[in-house]
């Protein structure tokens, strides 16, 4: 649990209004440490609240990969056009509008596809933390999939580390150093560079 999971949380309490449901936007490049973030600050709410939080990864609408080999993008997997922003966008108006469960997707790195049926988020949660590269990028497509978050965070991360965190991610699925070092320059340092230009200002920035 980190300074900046505590100091969320308390944002966050603070702003959430009885019976409210509060969306939470954690967003960042590649590597910026998201899935980490968005973690512990759903535990530290869990912690105070048990059942208050649950988390909606952007992740979970890649498209497959015979779909972007198909449209010939398969190269460029994880670049904002590689994510099915419509049904990311209907997800979240269901949890925002539904007073029911609502059964989301989740990526596996290691399988390197998103699993449908993989989680649920209650009806009784009244925090959903949402975490993705792309939640605050001012493009038309993902401008109208987003909802009006209540909070937003960004993981502002200097360049040569989170190339230095994508190679070693990249080496711990098993690529060899060279290999390893192409697939973060080539694309995951490209994408990262597009969410630093594009995204719009967030209300909390963590660096």
């Amino acid at each position: 649990m980190t300074a900046s999971s505590r100091s969320i949380a308390k944002a966050i309490l603070d702003r959430k209004k009885p019976g409210q449901r509060f969306f939470v936007a954690i967003a960042g490049p590649p590597g910026a440490g998201k899935t980490t973030l968005a973690g512990e600050l759903c535990d530290v709410l869990n912690q105070m609240a048990a059942g208050s939080a649950a988390i909606l990864a952007m992740d979970g609408f890649h498209l497959d990969n015979s779909v972007l080999k198909t449209r010939g993008i398969l190269e460029k997997k994880g670049a904002p056009e590689t994510f099915d922003t419509e049904g990311f966008a209907a997800t979240l108006e269901r949890i925002q509008t539904g007073n029911q469960d609502v059964v989301i997707p989740a990526f596996d790195r290691k399988m390197d596809l998103a699993r449908a049926g993989a989680c649920v988020i209650e009806a009784a949660t009244g925090i959903i933390i949402v975490e993705g590269n792309y939640l605050l990028l001012d493009r038309p497509q993902w401008a109208q999939a987003a909802v009006p978050y209540d909070l937003s965070v960004f993981i502002d991360v200097p360049m040569a580390t989170l190339e230095d965190r994508l190679i070693r991610r990249w080496r711990s699925y098993g690529l060899d150093p060279v290999a390893a070092k192409a697939r973060a320059q080539q694309n995951d340092l490209v994408n990262a560079g597009i969410v630093a230009r594009e995204s719009r200002s967030a209300d909390i920035i963590v660096s």
